[in-house]
């Protein structure tokens, strides 16, 4: 039986810990709130990938086992980006009954 080299997982922990920084940063940077949540799910989706080979060791698994793990994470993803206009439009929504309400509210004093 063939030994496997165990992989250094202080590495893997130092580049959590970098990622997780940069998600820090990114919250601050001075662009749209859609950019920022895109980068930020771009990162959580990395260290998943990360923690998923390493410290579940599925980069020593055959590719079937490796398909299986993927499959939830493209049904989520598919979930998140399906329901996205819903609540973007009760967003919508809400902002549209409080412009309404201020001016009613208004008139009443």
């Amino acid at each position: 039986m063939a030994e496997h080299k165990h992989p250094n997982y202080m590495a893997i922990f130092y580049y959590l810990a970098i990622l997780t920084a940069v998600e820090l940063g990114v919250i601050f940077l001075p662009i749209p709130k859609i950019f920022i949540a895109a980068l930020l799910c771009v990162f959580a989706v990395w260290k998943a990938a990360l923690v998923a080979m390493y410290f579940m060791h599925l980069k020593l698994e055959t590719r079937t086992l490796a398909l299986i793990a993927v499959t939830p994470l493209t049904i989520a993803t598919l979930l998140v980006l399906v329901l996205l206009p819903d609540g973007f439009a009760v967003a919508k929504k809400t902002v549209d009954e409080k412009k309404v309400a201020a001016p009613a509210a208004a008139e009443k004093h």
